[in-house]
């Protein structure tokens, strides 16, 4: 049997992009910081995200039943950090520009892309909801660095001029 103490440890050579996840309607806006994110398929477009069920904006995901994605630019350590922490909703959106596209849900104004989606489906599995969401619009921007997790600390990846 597998502790789960090893299996994050092994986890946490898996390098994954960075993202805060958000929502707004009638539970109120929140949102959160992911690692657990990716593509499912894009006819029709959707994504799949994970969120721990003890994670105290749980049950507005759920109420709200929309989310944005906003995949994190390497100059993003600070805002994963904020949506990653014990402040409350409204000093995390404190943390950036936002906006929003079709749905309503916060979308981060320099995110490296953001995914405006609509909560298809959840499916309970052990501690985690995962939520199967169709995309609705994408806003993408030209930064071409992303802020990646890896061995526990963060790394920027993208591409590098040379002078």
């Amino acid at each position: 049997m597998i502790e789960a103490t090893d299996f994050r440890n092994a986890m946490s050579l898996l390098t994954t992009a960075v993202h805060v996840v958000t929502t707004e309607g009638t539970s109120g806006c929140h949102g959160f910081t992911a690692s657990a994110v990716c593509s499912v398929t894009d006819t029709p477009p959707t994504l799949l995200v994970c969120m721990n069920q003890t994670s105290r904006s749980h049950a507005h995901f759920i109420k709200n039943k929309i989310l944005s994605v906003n995949v994190l630019g390497a100059q993003h350590e600070q805002i994963s950090n904020a949506f990653a922490s014990k402040l409350r909703s409204e000093e995390r959106f404190e943390q950036g520009s936002w906006t929003e596209l079709e749905t309503g849900a916060p979308v981060l104004e320099d995110a490296l892309v953001s995914f405006d989606c609509e909560i298809e489906q959840i499916q309970e599995v052990g501690t985690h909801s995962i939520f199967m969401c169709r995309v609705v619009a994408i806003k993408q921007s030209q930064q071409d660095e992303s802020l990646v997790y890896f061995n526990r600390a963060y790394h920027q990846v993208g591409q590098v001029e040379i002078a």
